[in-house]
């Protein structure tokens, strides 16, 4: 197979010249063509409003050493396909893994555990997708909260009420990445996630592609049960013996793994109290931003509509001068500001975006790394502690709705009282606050400062008007379950995996982290059973 780069054509192209330009730059004909597929595709915006798509693509031709011979172009090389492979277990095993989480952490671990042989049982405290759908819709409308099933917790995890972003900064010599990205197509998604630069999902089409993925695990001999919450472990001698759910129900198990999410802080709290070694790790807290997808797009393509390309999204950071990172996090075009709490008395917002990213609205979380230094007390869960009560006083200042203020007024250190050209695009109810008494202020200045740096990358960015709401505490887990060098925390046979866990940080990196310690399960069953 052959592998051509730096193929550029205007966005507007069709397929037959992409073919076209392909049979070109191999100096072939259409007869000697085999077959094609895209490896990449990115968006070229330096001549803006004029736009090009580059592509990578792989292609098999008849001669192939006798075309990559003619052609002798720096753009043309050969291309040996990696496979991303399972292993599988070669004799029948008592052993039964139980997979605490059903987010991309945990599914992907249960995929890979099927794939080899085993018939692990995941338990997932919320709700299935679809009744979760319906628990989280009502909530939004109602304010009437499940703390057991709701934005965080149920089947998908948080990442099903998000944007559905797929990219990843992660490396991937072995090809967990793009194994991840192959069963979300073979699970209903978009083949364009395969090649697209910034592939993303939507909550609409996530819903339906999890449970897909459920469906195969259930067929090749796995379990997984909803309303099903870890309550308590048990070790004996220095090894997981057995899980507790619901208070009731004793399941033995000699492999467990932690794939709980970054909000399950009953069960960090569980795990501190069994004396399972974790540690305080940095995160960020802020604001969520709405700005008219119009200027993003205006930024981005050089005009405000560009139907081909969909809605456009902005990635910005900035260090502060009191040393500081201020980010965007989380972006969402087209999307909606969310109501994710999971706790009674106690709100945080998200973004989300459906599959056509068709609201007026682009969304991001505006945040500021804080650090193990700027929460009180040695203790592990401080960081926790600090998200709570950020939480409570968001919930305080718009008196159980998300909290929402002007950008100019946050300046002012005053409430809005109206809106202006930018209306909040929200799931759940809103009310008029003074942010400004939400964070710390030390907080607060940094954030407005990275706002400012903004405004000269993105004109219009610091517009008096636009709509922030608060508080974004949930961008990752306030701790690390720490993992030696064959995946087991302080405790054998107890494996701490995904974002909730502090190894991941995203849909795909978590799914990539829960292929990981599948196959590590099964290392150890070879290694060690």
């Amino acid at each position: 197979m052959l592998n051509i780069c730096q193929i550029k054509l205007p966005v507007t192209h069709t397929q037959e010249e992409l073919e076209k330009k392909i049979l070109s730059v191999l100096r072939i004909s259409r007869e000697e063509l085999l077959s094609w597929n895209i490896a990449r595709q990115s968006l070229d915006a330096r001549k803006k409003p004029e736009l090009f798509f580059v592509y990578t693509v792989e292609v098999s031709v008849k001669k192939e050493a006798k075309v990559l011979k003619k052609v002798r172009s720096k753009n043309v090389s050969l291309l040996t396909p990696k496979k991303f492979t399972y292993l599988r277990i070669k004799e029948e095993t008592n052993s039964r893994p139980v997979i605490v989480g059903s987010g991309p952490a945990g599914l992907f671990c249960a995929y890979y555990l099927v794939k080899a042989g085993l018939k692990p049982l995941v338990l997932e405290r919320g709700e299935d997708a679809d009744n979760r759908l319906r628990t989280v819709e009502d909530f939004w409308k109602t304010g009437r909260l499940n703390p057991e099933s709701n934005v965080q917790f149920g089947e998908g995890g948080a990442g099903t009420f998000s944007d559905g972003k797929l990219n990843t900064l992660v490396k991937d010599p072995i090809g967990r990445n793009r194994e991840v990205l192959k069963i979300f197509v073979e699970a209903g998604g978009p083949k364009e996630i395969l090649y697209q630069q910034k592939p993303h999902l939507g909550t609409d089409a996530l819903i339906n592609i999890v449970k897909n993925i459920r469906h195969f695990i259930e067929q090749a001999g796995g379990e997984i049960r909803f309303s099903s919450k870890m309550t308590d472990l048990h070790i004996e001698n220095g090894r997981i013996a057995s899980v507790t759910v619901n208070h009731t129900q004793k399941i033995p198990t000699n492999t467990l793994v932690l794939a709980v999410g970054h909000s399950a802080r009953d069960t960090f709290a569980l795990l501190k109290e069994k004396g399972i070694h974790m540690e305080p790790k940095s995160f960020a807290v802020g604001l969520r931003a709405e700005h008219p997808q119009s200027l993003i797009n205006q930024y981005q393509y050089g005009q405000e509509q560009a139907a081909q390309l969909g809605a456009a999204s902005y990635k910005l950071t900035h260090r502060g001068t009191n040393g500081r990172g201020v980010y965007s996090f989380c972006m969402c075009p087209g999307g909606y500001v969310v109501n994710a709490s999971s706790e009674e008395g106690r709100l945080a917002v998200n973004g989300m975006s459906y599959q056509d990213r068709g609201s007026k609205n682009a969304n991001s979380a505006l945040i500021v790394t804080v650090t193990p230094e700027d929460f009180s007390g040695d203790d592990v869960l401080s960081g926790m502690e600090f998200q709570r009560r950020l939480e409570e006083k968001a919930y305080e200042l718009g008196q159980g709705k998300i909290p929402v203020q002007k950008y100019g007024d946050f300046c002012q250190n005053q409430t809005s009282d109206n809106f202006g050209e930018v209306t909040p695009c929200m799931k759940g109810g809103y009310a008029f606050a003074n942010l400004r008494d939400l964070m710390p202020e030390f907080l607060n200045e940094a954030l407005m400062e990275g706002i400012q740096a903004f405004e000269q990358i993105i004109p219009g960015f610091s517009r008096a008007d636009m709509v922030l709401s608060g508080i974004e505490s949930r961008t990752s887990s306030p701790v690390r379950i720490c993992r030696d060098e064959h995946f087991h925390s302080s405790v054998s046979g107890l494996y701490p995996c995904g974002e909730g866990a502090g190894y991941a940080g995203g849909i795909t990196s978590a799914a990539m982290d829960g292929l990981k310690i599948g196959e590590a399960i099964m290392k150890n069953l070879i290694n060690f059973s």
